[in-house]
């Protein structure tokens, strides 16, 4: 059995603490008045430097003593409309970092029990000496999934809208300024109803299907030699869940995340999230295997099973590249307006991240493990897996930001803080699961191939 060491149990709490703070500091620095935000918008333009600030500020003038009171005024209200457009997106950051974190660690989970249930489903020989980990790894699914869905919520109610702007019910009245025609002939599908009740059928579905294979695996260990019925009602469910997933995973994917920006759509966009989630789900996997081998745990696993996670790592590494360029090289080259918008913003104010990803999550993992010696060496191994998490982050960043905080980005104390405030709550609750059951499932049926498995 394993056991929860108070040094790492003190580590994750600590974690979040200072995690809590960041995000606590976040909130309450992220509401500025519109004269500081003028402020803020006047430093900003004379940054600049080079006399383009001196030359533009005469030019204001020479232009306001050539015009009318009314032109005038109309300048100065579209100043105020800018700095308020602003200030609104200064207010969304705190919100929208603790989404991208509490989203990150959610899909993680995810991604995991959907590997699980691949491997059971396939009825895998090699990976039943991982089961435990899987396992301890999803008990994070179903409270990870409740924060992502209750942010979401609270965003609205609490806050100003400040993740999804079609939650505001300006956006559907007609009679309003803030009217959004397409967003109205959208809210059948995108209104905060229907948002709810989707996202707890999602997570009740996944959740359900956690609970059970979890339980007849464990069943599993106690049964008769022979008795292999708890596996096969794992096999059966799992097989269902894995059709329930493909369709609640796309769904979730245009709810939590495509329509933070309601405006544009990808038909490829469910897949491109899995595979950005599956990638993550396998490096954790492989990454809390390597940790629970080195403290003397997981006897059972070898260098072969380390190097099939990596080979696993690997591929869908390049899968998430494919998807990745397939989504941009279409809508870059078809140059359609309303779909390539979406890059366009990207390329303008997100360079770094947005090309400093596919960097992390292809570039570097490519060179990394593309040689099979090295899949098999632990440290390299997690050097790899640590930079696709960073990958990964951004991307999910890169997802969401452009929709809620405009160029107003920076990864500082609110990002920083909300991810080791999630990063605090998901150690603490995998390694309890894990010393919930032995971390070999003794009773599966494949386990003395998985014990033995070279390749």
């Amino acid at each position: 059995m394993y056991t929860f060491s108070n040094k790492l149990k003190t580590f994750s709490i600590i974690l979040m603490v200072l995690g809590a703070l960041g995000v606590g500091y976040g909130f309450m620095t992220s509401h500025k008045s519109l004269e500081e935000v003028k402020t803020m918008l006047a430093e900003e333009v004379s940054g600049h430097g080079d006399g383009h600030a001196e030359e533009t500020a005469h030019a204001v003038v020479e232009h306001a003593e050539d015009t009318h009171g009314e032109e005038t005024a109309h300048v100065e209200s579209h100043d105020d409309k800018h700095a308020k457009h602003v200030m609104h997106q200064l207010a969304n950051r705190p919100w929208s970092a603790l989404y991208v974190a509490a989203f990150f660690f959610m899909m993680i989970a995810l991604g995991v029990l959907a590997f699980y249930a691949i491997q059971y489903a396939s009825q895998a020989g090699w990976s039943p000496v991982l089961f435990r980990v899987m396992e301890g790894i999803t008990a994070y699914l179903l409270p990870g999934a409740l924060i992502v869905l209750g942010i979401a919520v609270a965003s609205h109610f609490i806050g100003h809208n400040n993740i999804f702007m079609w939650m505001n019910p300006e956006v559907v009245n007609p009679e309003s300024e803030h009217y959004d025609k397409l967003i109205d002939n959208k809210s059948s599908f995108l209104n905060v109803t229907w948002f709810i009740i989707r996202g707890l059928i999602f997570i009740a579905g996944w959740s359900l299907y956690r609970y059970f294979s979890r339980k007849f695996s464990i069943a599993q260990d106690h049964a008769e030699i022979n008795d292999k019925s708890n596996f096969k009602k794992v096999f059966r469910i799992s097989a269902a869940f894995l059709v329930f997933f493909i369709y609640t995973e796309s769904m979730m994917s245009w709810d939590w995340i495509m329509s933070v920006d309601p405006h544009w759509f990808s038909t490829l966009f469910g897949w491109y999230v899995f595979s950005s989630m599956i990638v993550s789900a396998i490096t954790v996997i492989a990454l809390l295997t390597i940790y629970l081998k080195s403290k003397k745990y997981l006897e059972k696993v070898n260098d072969s099973h380390i190097h099939d996670l990596a080979k696993f790592m690997f591929g869908f590494s390049i899968f998430w590249a494919y998807l990745w360029f397939s989504q941009f090289m279409l809508i870059w080259y078809a140059n359609i307006p309303e779909e390539v918008t979406y890059f366009v913003t990207r390329f303008e104010d997100y360079q770094v991240p947005f090309l400093g990803m596919v960097v992390l999550n292809l570039v570097f993992p490519f060179l990394i493990l593309m040689n099979s010696d090295y899949k098999r060496i632990p440290w390299f191994v997690v050097m790899a897996g640590i930079v696709i998490l960073c990958g990964h982050y951004l991307d999910v960043f890169v997802m969401i930001m452009p929709a809620t905080v405009g160029d107003q980005w920076f990864i500082g104390i609110p990002e920083i803080g909300s991810i080791l405030l999630f990063a605090g709550l998901f150690i603490f609750i995998v390694f309890k699961a894990l010393t919930k059951a032995p971390l070999l499932p003794k009773g599966n049926p494949f386990i003395k191939e998985s014990e033995h498995f070279h390749y």
